[in-house]
């Protein structure tokens, strides 16, 4: 396959693709096909590697009205709600729902997804039934699990026993809730159970960290100092850190220092954390969101997450990574001209470097072939139009395709 006249990464430059045996094979400015070659004309648009979705709940995705709709819009009635839901769970029910949303994403460019998975079930069927959709759809995405205890690690009975069990039944990442213990002596030694299983069962670690506009909630130091203390550093991540925007500036300056020492990741979820944040707030009324602009010039890893399409969390959602992008360099105020042009970055490289993808992602001559081609001549305009991903390419092989809408107008 070739695939010829894109910008590459967002270059200003025009370049030519070569595809062989599912890798990269050669890449420059001029390329000749060759006999019987596939030839995609990139017709000056953007190439990039897929996009990545580095925060999402497949196991409750589609679920939004059962048994009843979050009409408060809080984080706490999310969680209320999908503990009477996930009593009708079955294997079934949860690959249905996670695979249409999986080819949903597909369309949408995606290839890479780190989905969170609810242990606080003493059966594990929605770890079970994500377990068994990850091994059937690997040709088409690469799925992440993160055992996530909803309902708290030692505030749910058995909490422990059941997120180490899920780490033996396959789960790849350990994942805690600490601002949702009982209280902060539990939040800081879930903490450190979570760092005792990494590095038992050799895991990532991604904690939903301080999803709260509590400013006296400091689970994340907690978090960072393990991080650093132990070696781990880069292997955590923390998502949400939504109380981190209700930081006095003289706490997060202090805090910075041990964020950068830590080398730990960040992922917020603008949209989700712009719905369920500040609903507590009458005025003014604080966006929930973390410090993503000042996290990113202090040269700390951040991406972005969709994190619930249509569920208890999220009436909303389709699986477009351009959503949660868009929605965050509005709401972090990243919208100088050179700040959008970049703002890939947040669901690429940031995301691939979060689920520790790196060595096998990017367009790079021996690389895998996986990539995407943007209906638009540079990032400003796919993000500004939010422009279809006309080709989605996983090792060489078209796996979804869109044809632009033609409009017409009639207008004197």
């Amino acid at each position: 396959m070739l695939i010829k006249n894109v910008h590459i990464n967002n270059s200003d430059k025009l370049q030519t693709v070569r595809i062989a045996g599912g890798k990269f094979s050669a890449i420059a400015d001029v390329l000749v096909p060759k006999k019987g070659e596939q030839v995609i004309d990139g017709q000056n648009n953007v190439l990039l590697p897929p996009f990545i979705d580095s925060h999402i709940h497949l196991d409750a995705t589609l679920t939004a009205g059962e048994p009843e709709w979050n009409q408060t819009g809080t984080l706490f009635d999310g969680i209320r709600i999908w503990s009477e839901r996930k009593k009708q769970l079955s294997i079934n029910d949860v690959k249905t729902r996670a695979r249409k949303t999986i080819y949903q994403q597909l369309k949408y460019g995606i290839q890479f997804v780190r989905s969170h998975v609810d242990t606080t079930d003493p059966h594990l069927i929605a770890l079970q039934a994500l377990l068994e959709l990850k091994k059937e759809l690997e040709n088409v995405v690469e799925l992440q699990l993160v055992a996530f205890p909803q309902e708290g690690i030692l505030s749910f009975p058995k909490g422990k026993e059941l997120l180490e069990q899920a780490l033996k039944e396959g789960a790849d990442v350990v994942g805690g809730i600490p601002h949702y213990e009982f209280n902060h002596f539990y939040g800081a030694d879930s903490l450190k159970y979570v760092v005792t299983l990494a590095e038992k069962y050799n895991t990532l670690i991604d904690v939903h960290c301080d999803e709260i506009d509590d400013p006296a909630t400091r689970n994340l130091e907690v978090l960072a100092t393990l991080a650093y203390e132990t070696g781990l550093k880069d292997r955590v991540t923390a998502s949400h850190t939504t109380a981190m925007g209700a930081y006095n500036d003289a706490y997060t300056y202090k805090l910075f220092r041990l964020l950068k020492m830590s080398h730990i990741n960040f992922v917020s979820n603008p949209l989700v954390n712009m719905h369920l944040g500040g609903r507590f707030d009458t005025y003014p009324k604080r966006r929930g969101l973390t410090r993503v602009k000042e996290l990113t010039e202090a040269g700390i890893n951040v991406s972005f997450g969709e994190d619930d399409i249509k569920d208890p969390w999220n009436p909303l959602g389709n699986g477009n990574m351009l959503d949660p992008l868009q929605m965050g360099v509005y709401a972090a105020q990243l919208m100088g001209y050179n700040q959008l042009q970049n703002s890939f970055n947040y669901v690429t490289y940031n995301a691939a470097q979060t689920l520790h993808v790196s060595d096998h992602y990017g367009i790079e001559v021996g690389l895998p072939a996986n990539c995407i081609l943007l209906n638009g001549k540079d990032f400003y305009s796919v993000l500004n139009k939010h422009a279809e991903v006309l080709y989605n390419i996983r090792a060489g092989k078209v796996i979804a395709k869109t044809v632009p809408a033609a409009s017409e107008l009639f207008v004197d």
